[in-house]
């Protein structure tokens, strides 16, 4: 019989890779704390706009029931996120490499927060609406503003829970930011120009107050982008930046707004008929009247 013989060089054992259990990337405590600071601050400022309206005729409680309108969408909306509502799971595979064997993957999932940008889609109109009032913007101009603003929200959230590193997500997210050009035209461009009929009061308010919400949403989406885009920040860094944000486009915009409204009177817009006096009285029905 032929008997095996032994070999002076062994098989090595084919080596193997254990899985990389799921990434969960969410808020920790930090991010949750902020949450309800930035809650308290939206409905304590609500309560401020609402007081400041009250020695205000209603004719001229627009800009005052607007801007209340935008702190108290802000509020709801940080409330469902500090409740632990309004947010969602987006998860990505990621590539694991190694040396001798073949590629890994492992999935990253990332809490996106679904209610920031149902809120957005509300208040940010309503700011926009703000400007376009003030600066006497045409009807047409601030609704296509408007229209503009919603597409450009949504992009943004549809970019968020796009897949990761493919068109789908940075074509979003590039669609929202060509309709945010549209918006700073309806609204920068077009409304500079209509707002000279109204004086240089009413000019300068308006030149402040758009340059500011221009700078503070063009941060929007580089926060986006370094955040939910490319997820080089923590969830609870997310958070952080945009409730600075947040409290500046809408608490400090809204007190800038409301206090020099009260300077300049040049900025009132007179709202009458059912706004102010309700329904009229002609034709109700009064019993003795003939048919």
């Amino acid at each position: 019989m032929i008997k095996p013989t032994s070999t002076s060089h062994p098989v090595d054992p084919i080596p193997t890779v254990a899985p990389t259990p799921t990434e969960w990337q969410h808020a920790g405590d930090s991010g949750m704390r902020t949450l309800w600071i930035v809650f308290a601050v939206m409905v304590i400022t609500s309560g401020v706009f609402a007081l400041l309206s009250w020695n205000v005729p209603v004719s001229r409680r627009l800009y005052h029931v607007i801007t209340t309108l935008i702190t108290i969408t802000a509020a709801l909306s940080y409330f469902a996120m500090a409740s632990g509502q309004g947010v969602s799971y987006n998860c990505v595979a990621v590539r694991d490499h190694h040396k001798h064997v073949p590629d890994t993957f492992h999935d990253v999932c990332r809490q996106v927060y679904w209610a920031r940008y149902v809120d957005w889609s509300i208040t940010t109109p309503l700011l926009l609406l703000d400007l376009c009032l003030l600066a006497g913007i045409d009807g047409a101009h601030t609704l296509m503003a408007i229209a503009a603003d919603v597409i450009m929200i949504l992009s943004g959230m549809f970019a968020a829970f796009g897949a990761e590193g493919t068109a789908q997500r940075w074509g979003w997210y590039a669609i929202g930011l060509l309709a945010y050009i549209f918006v700073i035209w309806h609204v920068a461009l077009h409304g500079s120009r209509m707002v000279r009929a109204k004086g240089q009061g009413v000019k300068r308010l308006f030149t402040g107050l758009a340059l500011f919400t221009l700078v503070l949403w063009t941060a929007y989406p580089i926060v986006w982008g370094v955040a939910d885009g490319a997820r080089r920040t923590t969830v609870d860094t997310e958070i952080m930046l945009y409730a600075v944000l947040d409290i500046l486009a809408k608490v400090g915009f809204g007190l800038w707004l409301l206090f020099s409204h009260r300077r300049i009177p040049e900025t009132n817009v007179e709202v009458g008929g059912w706004w102010s006096h309700g329904l009229a009285s002609e034709g109700r029905i009064r019993i003795g009247d003939e048919e």
